[in-house]
């Protein structure tokens, strides 16, 4: 089977197109599924260039969607022909985060899923929604699944509420497009004014060009009379997260999901006990949280914005694009 291999020391030039053999057949509660497409995350980003780094001869991508054709003794929730998903951590399959690191994490510490085949445990994949594309499921492992558990699963969004979104990938449009869904009040933030027209067609209520606006809580503070808005989706990090205690409410919710500006910095502690607000790191989520994100995609009819999809011996050009900025929600691979 063709595969992508990441040798060290890692980088975009060294993601190399290679013949596998092929992994056979699944054994018992296992699937075997022909993985057609997957998105790159800032995660993978990381792996590949040597900034979180993995085995020489890693087969990277943590996100893998395609058609189960082989099923194991003892599997009873896929069928041959099911289009499923992967999860982001395959062992976490319910309950409290039970996990602190990338060690079962595909295309980090296990291969991932930049191959055609992949035979792996049934639970490590999820149906994908119903009428979704592989490109499109295959957007749901890492940053829809995100978006999903920190607004909805310790977000506790409900209608009425205000939700601050920070830039345009994929993880803040999937935040844009949930709280939508659910009868959100919508700040986004960007760089760009076009990209800002973009996610006022989507649905945000208001925008903020963060570049001309450097001091956007202020703008933010003024779009909510004063009482700043109930959630956050916090990617900035250290750089961002000052401004993002400003701008959330007495009481309000940041979800800490990136570290964009950095993996470690001062946090201003005595504004955010002031403010008494919960501010919760997550790691994507398990894989209830996915089959839950599922059937609201199916009941909501929300379609991923994906930029751009490349073939897979174009890898690092997929890449390349995501380090420069320019895209717009999802980039993936098709194959």
């Amino acid at each position: 089977m063709r595969a992508i291999r990441l040798r060290n020391p890692a980088g975009l030039d060294r993601l190399e197109l290679v013949e596998l053999p092929d992994p056979g057949q699944p054994g018992p509660g296992e699937i075997r599924v022909r993985i057609h497409a997957s998105s790159l995350n800032f995660h993978d980003l990381g792996v590949v260039i040597g900034a979180m780094p993995a085995a020489d001869g890693r087969i990277p991508m943590s996100d893998g969607a395609g058609v189960v054709e082989a099923i194991g003794e003892g599997v009873d929730e896929f069928a041959v022909g099911d289009a499923v998903v992967s999860t982001f951590f395959p062992q976490w399959l319910e309950g409290e985060p039970r996990i602190a690191d990338f060690s079962t994490t595909p295309g980090d510490g296990a291969d991932g899923y930049a191959c055609e085949f992949a035979v792996r445990p049934a639970t490590a994949f999820t149906r994908a929604p119903r009428h979704y594309s592989h490109a499109q499921a295959a957007t749901l492992t890492t940053a829809g699944l995100t978006a999903w558990r920190a607004l909805i699963c310790n977000g506790g969004l409900k209608a009425g509420d205000s939700v601050l979104v920070l830039g345009t990938g994929g993880v803040s449009i999937f935040a844009l497009q949930f709280a939508k869904a659910m009868g959100a009040t919508v700040i986004a933030t960007s760089s760009s004014d076009e990209k800002l027209e973009r996610v006022k067609a989507l649905g945000a209520n208001h925008v903020i060009n963060y570049r001309r606006e450097t001091d956007w809580a202020s703008r933010v503070l003024d779009f909510t009379g004063g009482r700043g808005v109930d959630h956050i989706v916090e990617v900035g990090g250290p750089g961002t997260l000052a401004q993002s205690i400003q701008a959330c409410r007495i009481g309000g919710h940041i979800a800490l999901i990136g570290v964009l500006t950095g993996g470690a910095g001062p946090v201003p502690t005595a504004a955010l006990m002031k403010r008494q607000q919960r501010l919760q790191g997550l790691i994507v989520g398990n894989r209830q949280h996915q089959n839950e994100l599922v059937r609201a995609i199916e009941a909501t009819g929300i379609t991923p914005v994906i930029d751009r999809s490349f073939a897979l011996k174009n890898i690092a050009d997929a890449f390349r694009l995501q380090q420069a900025g320019g895209h717009f929600g999802k980039i993936c691979l098709e194959f």
